[in-house]
C-alpha cells in the first residue's frame, strides 16, 4: 500500500530549509564583515582580524626604541594568537545570534 504524501509537511520542510539557507548566507556575510581589534599587552602591536579568522591588518602602534627583534616577535606572536581567539569568540557570538532558533546539534 503506497504511503500518502503530506504536502503541508513537505512545504513546511522546504520553507524551513530556505530559511536556514538564508540565515547561513547572512551569517557568512556577517562573519566576513565583522572585525575585531586586539592590542598586545605591552601596547606595541595591534592586530585586526575578521570573525572568519582572516588577519586584515597588523600595526605597530607602540614605540620600538629599546626593543629588540625578540621583543617584537613575541609581541606579534601573542597578539596574533589572541586575535585568533577573539575571532573564534566573535564567530560563535554571531552564530548564536543568527541561529538562535536553531540550537547546535551536540556531537556524540
Amino acid at each position: 500500500m503506497p504511503r500518502e504524501i503530506d504536502e503541508a509537511w513537505v512545504e513546511e520542510a522546504i520553507a524551513r530549509y530556505r530559511r536556514i539557507d538564508s540565515l547561513r548566507d547572512e551569517f557568512d556575510r556577517a562573519v566576513r564583515a565583522t572585525e575585531v581589534t586586539v592590542r598586545s599587552p605591552d601596547g606595541l602591536v595591534e592586530v585586526v582580524v575578521t570573525a572568519a579568522g582572516e588577519v586584515t591588518e597588523v600595526r605597530v602602534v607602540g614605540d620600538l626604541r629599546g626593543r629588540g627583534n625578540r621583543d617584537v616577535s613575541v609581541s606579534l606572536t601573542t597578539t596574533i594568537a589572541a586575535a585568533t581567539d577573539a575571532a573564534r569568540w566573535a564567530r560563535e557570538k554571531l552564530r548564536a545570534e543568527t541561529f538562535a532558533d536553531y540550537p547546535r546539534l551536540e556531537e556524540p
